[in-house]
């Protein structure tokens, strides 16, 4: 009887209007599959190259590391990424420079590329004076003459981790002037430096103007500086010269000392200062 019920209810047209509504029910009561997210994309860390033209156009390689605490925007992009107390913080230092390094390579950026270089061969030099000097003072802060090299560099205290910080760095180093990338990207800079300064007289004459101002600031222009040289007075140096290594020095006392904000407002201060007194004297 139950079984013809059942039966007799599939062809009612209520029993159907209720089969269709449960069934309408389980298909959206079913949990629905997911759409796979579309991937995340890093934004840009910097704008590539980190400089305009005009700006990479009034680089100049240089000799060794000139320039590296003075070329903006890069100086002040890569100065917080140098350090070098300890080999561990050496290997950080130097990997995160050499990634900058590369990265600038891969943008086209070479004068970005050329100040990580030398911000590498920094701290090559740097933590190679703090083994051959007490304190890492190459000049004393009165005279301007040079101070003796210590008799053994492991009579230094910590002269150990220095030597090991500048073969860290000079790895590095190393491995970034050999890169063909950046070789290349070096003759294509240069030869577009060429048509630039062709191009721009007006602002090739400005730029030797504030050359030699710097020079004649730092007192290593004229005759006079060549004849000491050839004297053998050369190693004192005159108000104001080899500023960019004294600079350098100050940073790297203050990076022994403190966090890095403290060290460049410090470091600022200290070259107002100068500056202040500079200007009291001639007049």
């Amino acid at each position: 009887m139950d079984h013809q019920r059942l039966s007799l209810c599939r062809h009612t047209p209520f029993c159907a209007i209720r089969s269709l509504t449960r069934t309408h029910a389980s298909l959206t009561t079913m949990p629905r599959a997911r759409s796979p997210s579309p991937p995340a994309v890093a934004p840009p860390r910097r704008a590539s190259p980190l400089a305009p033209l005009s700006t990479r156009m009034r680089y100049v390689i240089g000799r060794g590391e000139q320039g590296v605490l003075t070329f903006e925007p890069y100086k002040s992009h890569l100065l917080p990424m140098w350090r070098f107390r300890t080999p561990a913080i050496a290997t950080e230092s130097s990997g995160r420079l050499e990634s900058e390094f590369r990265a600038f390579v891969d943008e086209g950026d070479f004068v970005g590329a050329d100040m990580a270089r030398k911000f590498l061969q920094m701290g090559m030099t740097r933590s190679q004076r703090y083994a051959n000097h007490a304190g890492g003072r190459k000049y004393s802060p009165t005279s301007g003459a040079a101070l003796p090299r210590s008799s053994s560099p492991t009579s230094n205290p910590g002269a150990a981790d220095k030597l090991a910080s500048a073969a860290i760095f000079r790895a590095a180093w190393e491995r970034a002037k050999a890169d063909e990338g950046f070789v290349r990207l070096r003759g294509e800079w240069e030869r577009d430096k060429e048509v630039w300064e062709r191009e721009n007289p007006d602002e090739v004459q400005r730029l030797e103007r504030e050359r030699e101002e710097s020079r004649a600031r730092k007192g290593t222009r004229g005759k006079a500086g060549k004849v000491a040289k050839a004297e053998g007075k050369g190693k004192k140096r005159g108000k104001g010269a080899k500023e960019e290594e004294d600079a350098g020095e100050e940073e790297e006392a203050e990076e022994e000392k403190g966090p890095p904000a403290k060290k460049r407002q410090r470091v600022k201060r200290a070259a107002s200062d100068k500056g202040g007194q500079a200007k009291g004297e001639s007049g």
